[in-house]
């Protein structure tokens, strides 16, 4: 797959010019988004994604063109995952709901910048050294084992007032003069002539850098799914965008996706194995089968991937749907 600079450039032009659409258009003017709202705009970035995706395969070829939109649906359930972590970060500093929109939007920036450091020097790791996919492998495994003791139901909710400040939270309030109230949307306000920055801009920082934790497990993963740094970065960028509407649609559900941790774990899990299988099939490594390739080790097509990921949030989701609903059902029998 050839991408041009050019192709590169107005990538990035497009999405900056997305952000910024959504600034002035949504997060300029605060107001808590209502439910039809959420729906129109998440629908929107959602076609945009499947869009983009078909424009690749009609470029690049149909392989690419799976392989971005492998990678596309599993950034996306990924960054839903998240979502829970955004919930408690919100609670925890109490954001009102109407200035909400903001953080998530400075949160989203802050994410792609990360992730863009992150996917390029991925990029640069697996150029140079083959052995880059024993490691990406084995730690997505031991990441799929970790989601998979996790639980998201209502009784095992860490309490957010419980929750102890990140370093880089810790260090921002050390090193800057911080008041406790909110001004509006403003990040900084003076008080008695002093400058102070307010939990606006203590929050973006919370949410900003607990996403170098999630760049952790997702782009190893779609380095899994392709090696083609211009599709990690789209798909990556098309999940990321419909993020903050995503937030406000699906907040109430995020409580009854009780299995998503698992179904995770097992794409993960997935491809986790995959790359190990797919590093052992390009083996250099002098202590395993000599530094030869290891022929026997099969690689995984991208369908079989992109069948698994489908087929396994598909699981997760009714799995999840259905026992909440006889939980539900549980309490109402037993008062009846």
């Amino acid at each position: 797959m050839d991408v041009s600079g050019l192709v590169w450039a107005a990538t990035a032009v497009f999405v900056v010019g997305l952000i910024f659409f959504d600034f002035f258009a949504h997060v300029r003017t605060p107001h808590a988004p209502t439910f039809q709202e959420s729906a129109r705009w998440s629908i929107f970035y959602i076609a945009l994604a499947l869009v983009f995706g078909v424009v690749v395969g009609m470029v690049w070829g149909w392989g690419p063109g799976t392989e971005y939109f492998a990678g596309y649906i599993t950034e996306k359930s990924l960054s839903v995952d998240n979502l829970f972590v955004f919930l408690i970060i919100m609670t925890k500093f109490a954001v009102p709901r109407e200035y909400q929109q903001k953080v998530l939007l400075v949160g989203v920036v802050i994410a792609l910048i990360l992730r863009t450091v992150f996917i390029l020097a991925g990029a640069a790791a697996i150029e140079q050294f083959s052995w880059v996919f024993y490691i990406f492998g084995l730690f997505l495994v031991y990441t799929a084992v970790k989601l998979a003791r996790e639980h998201h139901d209502p009784g095992h909710h860490p309490d957010p007032s419980a929750e102890r400040d990140g370093i880089a939270v810790r260090t921002l309030k050390r090193v800057l003069p911080t008041t406790d109230e909110y001004h509006g949307d403003r990040l900084t306000v003076k008080i008695d002539g002093k400058r102070f920055f307010t939990p606006m801009l203590v929050v973006m920082v919370a949410i900003g850098s607990t996403d170098i934790l999630f760049a952790l497990d997702s782009i190893p993963a779609i380095y899994g799914l392709t090696e083609e740094p211009y599709i990690v970065f789209t798909a990556n960028a098309f999940a990321l965008l419909g993020l903050r509407q995503l937030y406000f649609l699906i907040g109430g559900l995020l409580e009854r996706l009780v299995y998503l941790s698992q179904g995770l774990a097992v794409i993960l899990g997935f491809i986790g194995i995959k790359l190990v299988l797919h590093a052992l099939h390009v083996n250099e490594l002098p202590f395993i089968n000599n530094g030869e390739h290891v022929e026997w080790a099969p690689e995984i097509p991208i369908w079989l991937s992109l069948t698994v990921i489908l087929g396994t949030l598909a699981v997760a989701t009714v799995a999840s749907l259905l026992k909440t609903r006889n939980d539900a059902r549980i309490p109402s029998s037993n008062e009846s």
